[in-house]
């Protein structure tokens, strides 16, 4: 509060009251002709309101909304973070119902098997009736011929990654739909960026179409490098097809696809007897 006397309001107006008597003006009429003196009341600023310090956690808005939750807290880009996080997304996807059909013919989800940080992965496009009964991507034929690929190229099944488009198997091996493709993207993307892979080989037309988002056959894909979210990506045949290649042909063409990887890798290309 100001230091000023307190101003006395019926002292002013018995002061004014007496000034006009003095001036010979003995009545006042009623209403607004009465005119009393302005009164000039002490100015005082007031304190100015706190400043409202955002809680912890919570950040200042600009919307009608004061404050909107900050974001959680990422967990830090490690090895042990991306493999726990590996693992609670196959639990999720075990529990995924988004394709009717395939939830109520499969025996159970196919996630992938492999290291993190591997320098190649490999890509399938759905498993099938081995996969589906063992819950492990390729074991059947086409798997065992694929390890005998990636021998070839110079690795161990044990250092590359496999894994699949799709996590459950179509009934009777059929192509998986579009919609089957769309439910199942998120949980794949997911999965790649965990597994974090230098380079990567799509097996197969639907494999291909899938990631590379066209409708180009695999004859017109193969013997290019593209680019997946930002990895190199070599497109080739599926094993399976390969399994039923009698001429030889596209052996021939999956083993240029392998020195076309490797060669992007900046791998030696090792010599070996094609079967």
């Amino acid at each position: 509060m100001s230091s000023e006397e307190p101003i006395n309001l019926s002292q002013q107006l018995l002061a004014h009251l007496e000034s006009l008597r003095a001036a010979g003006i003995m009545f006042a009429p009623r209403g607004p002709a009465l005119v009393l003196p302005k009164l000039t009341l002490p100015t005082h600023e007031p304190d100015p309101a706190p400043k409202m310090l955002p809680k912890p956690g919570i950040q200042a808005h600009t919307t009608p909304s004061l404050f909107v939750a900050a974001p959680p807290t990422l967990l830090p880009d490690t090895p042990e973070s991306r493999r726990h996080a590996l693992t609670v997304l196959a639990s999720e996807i075990s529990g995924c119902d988004l394709c009717s059909e395939l939830f109520s013919t499969r025996t159970q989800t196919v996630f992938g098997v492999g290291p993190i940080d591997p320098d190649v992965a490999f890509v399938g496009e759905a498993p099938g009736a081995d996969e589906d009964r063992m819950g492990e991507p390729f074991v059947g034929r086409a798997g065992q011929l694929l390890t005998r690929i990636i021998g070839a190229c110079g690795f161990t099944r044990k250092e590359v990654y496999i894994f699949n488009t799709l996590k459950c198997r179509p009934p009777n091996n059929r192509i998986p739909t579009s919609t089957e493709c769309d439910n199942c993207r998120p949980y794949f993307e997911r999965q790649f960026d965990l597994v974090k892979p230098r380079y990567v080989v799509a097996l197969g037309a639907t494999a291909a179409k899938n990631l590379l988002q066209t409708g180009l056959g695999i004859g017109k894909l193969r013997g290019k490098v593209y680019q997946y979210r930002e990895r190199p990506l070599i497109c080739t045949f599926h094993p399976s097809a390969l399994l039923r290649d009698d001429s030889g042909a596209m052996k021939r063409d999956c083993w240029e696809d392998m020195k076309l990887l490797l060669r992007t890798m900046g791998r030696p290309i090792p010599d070996v007897k094609r079967e």
